[in-house]
């Protein structure tokens, strides 16, 4: 029994804020954001939640592939953006959806957190617990970001994408790899509310993300691409075998640092940054989604995802169309 992606959806705010917007609110500009991450523009959350957004591309998927509602067995929403700490997000998908018969619930591996889901979902699906899952990867990083924090802030946009996931006989997921190093957890970060009880008084203070972003390279260029050819390997594949790779859309230099590593041309390596932003948990199934869209998969298509992030987590799966 394989485990298939059958739909695909995603959402993005309909605000969308460019790099000389910021460049009028802080001491930046284009060239110094775009040069150094190959983001040009974002779109940032005005109306929209993480909720409402993980709504609406669950509903894109949903119709992408033709399933109804009642359908799903199980939704997981990866996600540190949640827009309440309970109900989890999933479970508020679950209601605005209809999904009544699903169970639901979120899960916090930041970048690589719609990857550690789809993982949990092909290991429930595999065990014939459930047949059909909805993952969910979706964040509103704005509301977490330092605005005052130039070399942090403009990294980062909101949005969410969803993908559909059936058991199924044929072939679909062929190999998966993923692992957590917490020893250098703290060099991407977001401190949570501080204890605040009759034996503990703590200032209400807002917190927010804060990146060693010389780390998060390191760590990047690195594990990624062993954990991409350990993955294609467990696959029964050579690099040369995978038609794309969609990866976390963190750093076009961590893209293209990984290319190189893999001796794999770049045009194999879809972008969304340029106008997505680094979204966390959303950004790979964002870009699955456009790529699907776009026409770029076809059937029979061998596609190796990477997820890679805050913990630090990394994650990654080798399918077939």
């Amino acid at each position: 029994m394989g485990t298939r992606i059958i739909g695909t959806g995603s959402c993005l705010p309909k605000t969308v804020v460019t790099n000389d917007d910021l460049a009028k609110i802080m001491d930046t500009s284009d060239e110094w954001i775009s040069s150094r991450t190959g983001i040009r523009e974002r779109h940032l959350a005005k109306e929209e939640t993480t909720t409402s957004m993980s709504v609406e591309a669950a509903r894109r998927a949903i119709e992408n592939v033709g399933v109804t509602a009642q359908e799903i067995d199980l939704i997981i929403v990866g996600t540190v953006s949640a827009d309440h700490v309970t109900p989890a997000c999933a479970c508020e998908v679950q209601a605005e959806i209809g999904a009544y018969r699903a169970v639901a619930f979120d899960i916090n591996a930041a970048c690589s957190g719609f990857m550690f889901a789809l993982n949990i979902a092909n290991a429930y699906l595999q065990t014939g617990a459930y047949r059909t899952a909805l993952i969910i990867g979706a964040e509103t990083l704005s509301k977490i970001m330092d605005w005052s924090d130039r070399s942090t802030c403009v990294l980062f946009g909101d949005g969410a994408g969803a993908a559909v996931v059936r058991a199924d006989e044929r072939e679909g997921l062929l190999a998966f790899d993923q692992g957590t190093d917490g020893v250098k957890g703290r060099v991407l970060a977001c401190q949570n509310r501080s204890n605040n009880n009759p034996l503990v008084k703590t200032p209400t203070e807002l917190q927010y993300v804060h990146m060693d972003g010389q780390e998060v390279y390191r760590f990047a260029v690195t594990q990624v691409p062993a954990s991409l050819q350990k993955t294609i390997e467990a696959a029964g594949l050579a690099v040369g075998d995978i038609d794309y790779f969609a990866l976390h859309q963190a750093n076009l230099r961590i893209l293209q640092a990984v290319a190189k590593r893999l001796k794999v041309p770049e045009d194999r390596f879809p972008i969304s940054l340029d106008h997505c932003g680094n979204i966390s948990a959303a950004s790979v199934p964002i870009l699955l989604d456009e790529m699907n869209r776009k026409g770029l998969l076809k059937p029979g298509m061998k596609i190796a995802l990477s997820g890679f992030g805050g913990g630090l987590t990394w994650a990654s799966a080798v399918f077939q169309w």
